[in-house]
């Protein structure tokens, strides 16, 4: 990293990154710490471009981008890469300016065949998620709507969540390996949380369609997560950071690791490059 490199992107993950997590939840604190808030505007003021990348569904990310007061620069509306990337979308107002879909069918058929009990989502643009059984209160944003397996994976999709809430994490992980899950990417969370996408789809490849329209490149950007779908993005960016409290296989891939979110280590990496 040359000693006078300065990001001109920012690229955030939102839960576990910017947000805390609530202990012994699949969820995460809605509010934003003041040293995270102020050390995002140091960026902006300094001319970067602050892009939110999230698992999270769009409508899962405007209320996020207004708690921390985002705003494009030269009177810009912002990036924000939505869906572990398969939407990125502009901000104020919504508008979808590109998104990946795929065929989901086959891989949820063979899930539910190793793991009955697993509920599937998938989104409902402006409501929330269309669900097959209900998700655990504070896991999904916006409304539910219970509906056949058949009729979630019937057309095209850009993700699906799988969820058991009575499984572990080590145990998707160990059905997605076994089932290869040809034909999609695949990433665990931190609990029996499996998010489906198309393949060659993940937070780098939508953070590579916002940096070519902007005029950058992969070098000019940090990136910071914590979760395993942060993994490509942190290997693609020029300046990839984990977070503290990091599974491994997301601190083996970084360039660096911060402190955690407990202690504000994004806040600590944002102000090594705008103080």
């Amino acid at each position: 990293m040359a000693e006078d490199w300065k990001p001109g992107i920012v690229a955030l993950d939102i839960d576990g990154t910017l947000l805390k997590w609530i202990e012994g939840a699949g969820s995460t604190y809605e509010q934003v710490e003041p040293a995270v808030h102020d050390a995002i505007h140091r960026a902006l003021d300094a001319g970067a471009h602050v892009v939110l990348a999230s698992g999270r569904s769009p409508h899962g990310m405007t209320p996020i981008a207004d708690l921390l007061d985002l705003r494009g620069q030269d009177a810009e509306r912002l990036w924000i890469v939505a869906s572990n990337g398969a939407v990125v979308f502009r901000y104020p107002p919504l508008e979808v300016v590109h998104e990946e879909t795929f065929d989901a069918g086959p891989a949820v058929k063979l899930i539910l065949e190793r793991q009955p009990t697993a509920r599937v989502a998938v989104e409902e643009r402006g409501i929330g998620y269309r669900v097959s059984t209900p998700f655990p209160d504070g896991e999904l944003s916006g409304d539910m709507i219970v509906t056949p397996v058949e009729e979630l994976v019937a057309g095209p999709v850009s993700r699906v969540i799988i969820r058991d809430p009575d499984a572990s994490a080590e145990q998707f992980v160990e059905l997605a390996k076994a089932l290869g899950l040809h034909g999609t990417n695949y990433v665990v969370g931190w609990t029996a949380w499996l998010d489906l996408s198309p393949v060659g789809v993940s937070k780098a490849s939508g953070l590579g369609h916002v940096a070519s329209a902007l005029g950058l490149t992969a070098a000019d950007v940090l990136a910071i997560g914590d979760g395993r779908n942060d993994i490509e993005m942190l290997q693609w960016a020029g300046r990839g950071v984990a977070m503290g409290q990091s599974v491994q296989e997301v601190i083996d891939v970084a360039d660096a690791v911060t402190e955690s979110v407990y202690e504000d280590g994004a806040a600590i990496e944002i102000d090594r490059w705008f103080r």
